[in-house]
């Protein structure tokens, strides 16, 4: 399972750089493939102009080389073509999905061999940017409403295919036996450093709405809005670390640079005996942590594509796939 970041695209361009990229690995692969197949076809007919001996060991010998040598052809044609007949899908993930959504990608690829998955794992407001900048992008997987919001209201998802498909739960954790005071969201103020999600990213503005309904921070329109400055002010001057996205909040966490962090739930996952979480915020502080996915309007996009998109949300949202979810510390009991 390939986990790509795209370069930044310059002016309006919007060209689909991360196919470019992966169509030249692909046509290297052919060039080698090719030059492997001619120095087979090569030698196979070195063989036959080569003056012969006439004994039996000799004829036996030629006999398995040209065997060999039709093989090496007829393998390396064989994977050329195979290379070539991939599907991709361009598939833009919020980074708190990047596990789980890596390993029901895995499975989705087992079942259709003909299609090949590629994530581009970051904040959702980060993603964002980047669909409306131009990058190629089939499919956009939220960690919140507001991003796909926006892509729907500018036009850029396609009629129909937008679903809820999970909910999550903010968490505050510390790694075990830290020592720390910090029980939950109410005493914050007494951590001696925090890990922080700026208000771009879903987390950190659930984390800001959170401690608005605990009236730690003043009420305002647009809680993203507000800067870890403030947040920082309103905790009586405590250090905290911004981070750009949730996974980076983890690792402030586990790397002990940050003495605790809010992360959620699902990320909390695979770092079972590192990590103790100190509160899971109840909804009514939150609100639902839902998660969006759609396809995006792609006109670069082949129909073969489109149709492998249209296709690949449909087994993500399939009952099927709320096993793998649910393995993930998802919740899955969304409408």
């Amino acid at each position: 399972m390939k986990l790509t970041t795209f370069p930044k695209a310059s002016g309006g361009r919007t060209k689909r750089l991360g196919r470019e990229n992966i169509k030249k690995e692909k046509s290297m692969k052919k060039k080698v493939l090719f030059a492997l197949a001619l120095a087979a076809t090569l030698a196979m007919t070195a063989c036959g102009g080569a003056k012969k001996t006439e004994t039996t060991a000799a004829a036996t010998t030629e006999k398995a080389s040209e065997k060999a040598s039709e093989s090496a052809s007829e393998n390396a044609t064989e994977a050329a073509k195979e290379d070539g007949e991939k599907t991709e899908v361009q598939v833009f993930v919020a980074a708190s999905l990047k596990n789980v959504m890596e390993d029901l990608g895995q499975q989705y690829e087992k079942e259709h061999p003909e299609v090949k998955l590629v994530f581009n794992a970051d904040s959702s407001g980060k993603l964002l940017s980047q669909i409306q900048e131009g990058y190629a992008c089939d499919i956009f997987f939220s960690a919140a409403q507001k991003q796909m919001d926006t892509l729907e209201g500018e036009g850029n998802l396609v009629e129909g295919s937008r679903k809820n498909v999970v909910n999550n739960q903010l968490c505050v954790v510390t790694l075990k036996d830290s020592g720390t005071k910090v029980t939950g969201l109410e005493n914050l103020k007494d951590a001696k450093s925090i890990a922080l999600a700026d208000g771009t990213v879903p987390v950190g503005k659930y984390t800001r709405q959170a401690l608005v309904a605990l009236k730690i921070l003043p009420e305002t329109e647009d809680v993203s809005k507000i800067s870890t400055q403030e947040v920082s002010e309103a905790l009586g001057g405590v250090e905290i670390s911004e981070q750009s996205n949730v996974s980076k909040v983890l690792a402030a966490v586990v790397e002990g640079s940050s003495e605790v962090g809010t992360t959620y739930y699902s990320d909390t996952y695979g770092y079972e005996d590192k990590l103790q979480i100190l509160e899971k915020v109840p909804y009514d502080l939150t609100g639902n942590v839902i998660y969006p996915i759609a396809q995006i309007k792609n006109e670069e996009a082949s129909q073969e594509e489109q149709d492998a998109a249209k296709d690949f949300i449909a087994y993500v949202t399939s009952d099927n796939a709320k096993t793998t979810f649910q393995k993930y510390y998802f919740d899955t009991d969304v409408k």
